[in-house]
């Protein structure tokens, strides 16, 4: 068993676009709440209907989504932001022609309540694995770069999590996240770490290193067994299954 405290709790309204840090979060059978509910889709011929995301277009990266930090249950649409600094309502019915323009490619709006790459999941990282790899590399990593739900500092040492599996528990007061179903356990990473966190520069070294020294791992990803609502600085205690 271990114990510690959440550090940061993270959401990303419009998948590859910049998120939020928020400071309370709703974590349920859909995973964190308004997390990921908003997608956009590839218009061009050969690709049509497919979801756009950082590995085709790192510019996604420019564009920031949000609610708010206060909002705990989104219930209206995100506020996006652009390069510019220009902010666009999801609803405003020029945003995807806005989009396009600075993304240089046609494209849509789509939004599906808990849309997610893996089910309705919820990302957990470890800021002792975080703190180690950047001791590696002898260089800072941004948090951001991972892309996670929930960050925790608990006495765990680092990666440990990598070999987790079915069965193991996170409890966060009422909250209980678990290793189970399909797509759960540690997470294996795209290449989308290795950009900063604005998509402009890529650090090849991030991902090569990972897939050399931590089987390309760094997370869990995890089910919501039991609901409700997690804030920062909330008391956490982990029950491992190897």
């Amino acid at each position: 068993m271990y114990e510690g405290s959440v550090a940061g709790l993270y959401r990303w309204p419009v998948k590859s676009l910049r998120g939020e840090q928020i400071d309370a979060a709703q974590l349920d059978e859909r995973g964190l709440a308004g997390d990921r509910g908003h997608i956009l889709t590839d218009l061009r011929p050969t690709r049509s209907g497919r979801v756009l995301t950082v590995r085709q277009i790192p510019q996604l990266l420019h564009w920031s989504s949000g609610y708010g930090t206060g909002v705990i249950e989104p219930a209206g649409s995100p506020k996006l932001r652009a390069p510019d600094g220009a902010e666009w309502s999801w609803d405003d019915p020029g945003l995807a022609g806005e989009l396009s323009e600075t993304l240089g490619i046609p494209l849509d709006l789509c939004t599906a309540a808990g849309r997610q790459d893996r089910g309705p999941t919820i990302l957990v990282t470890f800021e002792a694995s975080l703190a180690a790899l950047e001791q590696e590399l002898s260089a800072p990593v941004e948090l951001a770069r991972f892309r996670p739900n929930v960050h925790l500092d608990v006495n765990t040492p680092a990666f440990v999590e990598g070999g987790w599996g079915e069965g193991t528990a996170i409890t966060i007061g009422d909250v209980r996240l678990e290793v189970v179903g399909k797509n759960a356990g540690p997470c294996i990473r795209c290449t989308v770490p290795s950009w900063d966190p604005g998509g402009h520069e890529r650090w090849p070294k991030l991902q090569q290193w990972l897939i050399e020294q931590h089987e390309n791992k760094f997370g869990l990803i995890m089910r919501a067994t039991r609901a409700g609502v997690v804030r920062t600085g909330d008391n956490v205690s982990v029950r491992p299954n190897p």
